[in-house]
Order: C-alpha cells, then structure tokens, then sequence
C-alpha cells in the first residue's frame, strides 16, 4: 500500500481478525474489501460480514445455507482457495450476509403487522375480535374497539395474540401495547410448521402453539396498571425468522362483578420494525427448522405506496382529527452497490 504498511501482513491472521470483528457497522467491512485484492480476499475467506450478522442476530443460528436468485452474478477471477466453487460459496455469502447487515440497518422503522392471525380466547365473537387490536383509535363508529379473552378463575392463566408480519424476515426492535389491565407480556418470534394448512380456523380463536416453531423468545415485561399506549423496546433489535409474532399477556387484574371471573383486553397492538420482504425470501427446512436464506434483488427497493381508498382516506381524517400520529412509512436505503466498487480497487503496490 502506497506511503503506509499493510498491518493484515504484520500481524497473525487471528489478531487481524479480532481486530476487524471489533467492528460494529457491516458498512466498514464492505468499505474494507474494496481498498486492495489483498483485503477483499482476507474479508471474504474468513467470512468477517458472516459472522458480524451471526453476532448482531444470534437468529441465524439456524442458517443452513445462502442462495441468489437473481441470475448470474459478476464474479472476478482472483487468488483465492484451489478449489473455485469453494471461492464461489464464500463470495456469494459474503454478497448476502453483506446485504443482509445493510438492509437490517438501514430501512426506516414502520408498523410490520400484515394481519391478526389467532387469539387464545374471545370473549364475544366477533364483537371483541383480535381484528380490532390493528385499529389505533379505542372506538369506532361510537363504539369502544378492543379484543377481551374469556373469563377465568384463575388469574394466572395467560392468553395469547398471535400476528403475521409484513415480511418473512423482518428486525424488530418495538411491541407498543394499550392493554385496559395485564401483569406483565413476552414476545415469541418464529415460523409456520410446514405440514400447517390452515393458521385460522372460523372463530379465529383457540390454542395453536403446535403450528409454530419459536426461535425467540424476549424476557417478561412489566406492565403499568393504566389504559394507554405502553412501549416495550427489545433489549437488542431481533431478526424474526418466518415473520410470525406472538404477544403473551400474562396475570388478569381485571375481575368482573358480573360472574366473579378475571379477564384480559387490549384494544391495540403494535410491532415496529424494518420489513426485509423486497430483497429476501426466506425457506423453511422441515423437520430440522433450519432455514435457507434467499436473495431475490441486491436493486434498491422503492417506498411502498399509500393506499388511496376512500375509507383509508377517510380513516386518516380521523385519525387526525383525534390527533392520532402514525409511524413513518419509507426506507432509508443507501445503496452504495460494492460490486460497482471492485473495479475501482486500490491494487497493492
């Protein structure tokens, strides 16, 4: 390297390694592999922006292998492993696993609930409905717009929701919950099991825990006794795997005089995020629950548009009116494509 010396071969592989892991941002090690052959190789072959991913997303701990669907890939012709289509593989994952830590790191946080999936138990069906915890405003049309469980008993017996999210693979890193009264909540992420048909059954209510392999599970968090919108931010942002999310409410305060019995109700849940879908997909390897990891694009992804209907529209009036805020939608996507990069390297001399 001009005016300098190369400290890659002046030190020991392995403490030039834990030198480079020592980083935080993926972007740096991209950064690294363009500034000469010599590094980009020392970065791919020891899979520095694999293991960062595996060290931000502990998730990935299931990760069987890579793929690009895309066609072919510009590859180049350099010193590397003996055997090609080993160099191959370690380039192709050092692509995804680049793109990955990027696209984790840079959409703009949006709601990623899809849909409401399952409630453990309802009260009154349809009236009280899982369904209505999508709707942010506590009434609807004059009326109060909440999900309740079934009474019971015993006030230690949990109740779930259970939600899809906009994506197969998405980085959650809030659940905002306004429960009417709840002890504390967890929160599962996983997948459907493959051998699963159908998710919901008519009454979109009953145990379905059997349909889903969790691959997260968050610690227990206190709830305030209050009727408001509460934020439980995860400890570390989480890589949801199979875009499935449960919400397990846990301890009834709430005990009607009516028939002695305690229940549970929450009139809106939230899940803030970064959705993945435009650039991955994700397949689930049954009976293992291994997954393979697929990139569909490496393009920049656009925003997604509004909807324009005339009861959206008329919701967001609303909305507004009652001075409702919702999240931003949009990504915050730098593209600084690498492969554009490789050309413009700076060749030792």
């Amino acid at each position: 390297m001009q005016g300098g010396v190369d400290f890659l071969n002046c030190l020991d592989g392995d403490l030039s390694i834990k030198i480079l892991m020592s980083l935080e941002d993926p972007a740096d090690l991209v950064r690294l592999g363009v500034v000469s052959r010599s590094w980009r190789h020392f970065v791919i072959t020891n899979g520095l922006c694999k293991n960062l991913c595996r060290r931000m997303f502990p998730q990935l701990s299931r990760l069987d292998c890579v793929n690009e669907l895309i066609g072919t890939v510009k590859r180049h012709a350099e010193a590397g492993p003996s055997n090609f289509m080993e160099w191959e593989a370690l380039e192709r994952e050092h692509r995804v696993f680049a793109f990955l830590a990027r696209g984790c790191l840079s959409f703009g946080l949006r709601d990623c609930i899809s849909e409401a999936i399952i409630a453990s138990s309802t009260d009154n069906y349809p009236e009280e409905r899982i369904d209505n915890t999508l709707e942010p405003r506590d009434r609807v049309a004059r009326r109060a717009s909440y999900w309740s469980s079934k009474g019971q008993s015993n006030p230690e017996v949990p109740e779930t929701l259970t939600y899809k999210l906009a994506a197969d693979l998405c980085v959650i890193t809030d659940i905002n919950i306004r429960p009417f009264q709840a002890k504390s909540v967890r929160f599962r992420t996983g997948h459907i099991k493959s051998s699963v048909d159908n998710l919901v059954d008519d009454s979109c209510q009953g145990s379905s825990d059997n349909k889903y392999a969790w691959t997260y599970t968050s610690q227990d968090f206190p709830m305030s006794q209050e009727n408001r919108l509460q934020n439980f931010r995860l400890p570390e942002p989480v890589l949801c795997i199979g875009g499935i999310l449960q919400v397990e409410l846990l301890g009834r305060v709430q005990r009607q005089d009516m028939d002695g019995l305690f229940y549970i109700c929450v009139s809106h849940v939230q899940v803030l995020g970064r959705p993945l879908s435009l650039g991955f997909n994700v397949q689930i390897l049954e009976p293992s629950e291994k997954f393979v990891l697929e990139v569909l694009s490496y393009a920049e992804p656009t925003v997604p548009e509004q909807p324009s209907s005339v009861a959206n529209l008329h919701a967001q009036i609303v909305n507004l009116l009652g001075g409702n805020v919702d999240v931003e939608y949009g990504y915050g996507w730098d593209m600084d494509d690498e492969d554009s990069d490789e050309d413009e390297e700076v060749d030792e001399e």
